[in-house]
């Protein structure tokens, strides 16, 4: 086994900086992608958009996966019509921006509330997302684009809709569509199932097109980067080979370095890079 995926990492850790600065720090760490996130393309006219995708594109940069808004009142599952439509009506101007950006998977929370599915209805939560479903694939067939829905923490109460692989195992009866697609988020996997979390990976791996990688110690999320928590890499990598996966590894964490206000180094970067490979090598040398 061999690893087959390049790195990359989200554009929240980069939000303030120039589309030349991340350039120049990708290349400096290693990273071969960065995860667009909404505030690079805040402001920016469509043209303008092509132009920073073709620039990411001619520095190297790959920009893949785009990360849909998550705010309270983007719950494309609300039972509020008025909420849920006016969610859905938002992904759809964020999958055509990000399309002209380059990105071919958009990252979808398949909900913003936290409440216990099982309790509040999981077949309610189903018809729900089938309708927004139904309006947002035919856009994503448009631009040859996959929406991933990612698994999430447990929420408040336990049992939030895509926290239990049960829920991806409804996922993949009731939503056959050839654009819709899974992200394993491995710390939500984490906490949400402790020592079964490979069971999100068995369920989600025909499907699997996008990765969210951070660590944690199964408590909270708490974003630490791969090899200061409890998350099993060496099984997360050994499936991640073993589906043949070719795209790019989201680090979505900060470096594991210390820095007073914030603002990592291009070496600390290059270090959780360095630090992430080292884990999925050895976990494919085994």
């Amino acid at each position: 086994m061999s690893v087959s995926w390049s790195w990359s990492t989200t554009g929240y850790g980069f939000a303030s900086k120039t589309t030349e600065e991340i350039i120049a720090l990708c290349g400096h760490a290693g990273l071969g992608g960065v995860e667009a996130v909404t505030p690079f393309l805040q402001g920016l006219r469509d043209n303008e958009i092509e132009a920073m995708g073709k620039q990411f594109r001619e520095g190297g940069v790959q920009i893949e996966t785009f990360h849909l808004p998550f705010s309270p009142a983007d719950d494309i599952s609300s039972f509020y019509e008025t909420v849920r439509r006016s969610a859905v009506e938002n992904m759809k101007v964020w999958i055509e921006r990000s399309a002209l950006l380059g990105a071919s998977v958009g990252v979808q929370h398949p909900t913003t509330a936290r409440y216990d599915a099982e309790f509040e209805g999981m077949d309610r939560y189903i018809s729900q997302l089938a309708r927004s479903l139904d309006d947002l694939l035919p856009l994503a067939e448009q631009f040859d684009y996959t929406i991933a829905l990612e698994n999430l923490p447990p929420g408040d109460i336990g049992g939030r809709l895509s926290s239990r692989p049960a829920h991806f195992e409804r996922f993949v009866r009731e939503f056959d569509h050839p654009n819709l697609g899974f992200i394993l988020d491995t710390g939500h996997a984490l906490i949400s199932s402790g020592p079964d979390a490979d069971e999100f990976h068995r369920i989600m791996a025909p499907r699997m097109v996008a990765y969210h990688l951070a660590d944690n110690a199964g408590d909270r999320d708490s974003h630490l980067a791969p090899g200061h928590g409890a998350v099993d890499w060496t099984t997360v990598f050994r499936r991640a080979s073993e589906i043949e996966y070719s795209g790019c590894m989201c680090i979505e964490t900060p470096p594991f370095a210390h820095t007073p206000n914030g603002d990592f180094q291009p070496d600390d970067w290059k270090q959780l890079v360095d630090d992430t490979a080292k884990l999925a090598n050895a976990a494919l040398a085994s």
